[in-house]
């Protein structure tokens, strides 16, 4: 298992579940959704009326179920920084590692709703809560 700069302890509701009483597939993109949330709220200092910012690409990759009672960990990180983008890995795991995704994120002016560059403030703040990030 990685180790990825930020933690979020999402908790597995029976609405998740499919037929089979596993989470649905649909459903991790959902806690992929609330970990990075989490992150840009407690690293950006950013609330979800401050997001300018719009998921141009969704990668998961499935490796064990997940069932009602387990619990369960999204850990996060900011892979890399572009010029209007950034990209976020995802570690999804109860005891193992269940699932892994990654997000690019663009940037978007919200005026002309056209990529604009990530502000200098958010890049600074990436590096300062992981210096390991290029």
């Amino acid at each position: 298992m990685t180790t990825l700069a930020h933690e979020t302890d999402i908790e597995v509701r029976f609405r998740d579940l499919d037929p089979l009483g596993h989470v649905n597939h649909a459903v991790y993109a959902s806690y992929c959704e609330q970990a990075r949330i989490r992150y840009l709220r407690d690293v950006l200092d950013l609330t979800a009326d401050d997001l300018p910012m719009v998921v141009a690409n969704l990668e998961l990759n499935y490796r064990k179920p997940v069932t009602f009672d387990e619990e369960l960990t999204v850990g996060v990180s900011v892979a890399s920084v572009g010029d209007s983008s950034f990209t976020m890995e995802y570690e999804l795991r109860t005891d193992d590692v269940v699932a892994t995704a990654e997000t690019t994120q663009v940037v978007v002016d919200r005026e002309t709703k056209r990529p604009t560059s990530v502000p200098s403030e958010w890049r600074e703040r990436f590096h300062e809560y992981e210096p390991a990030l290029d």
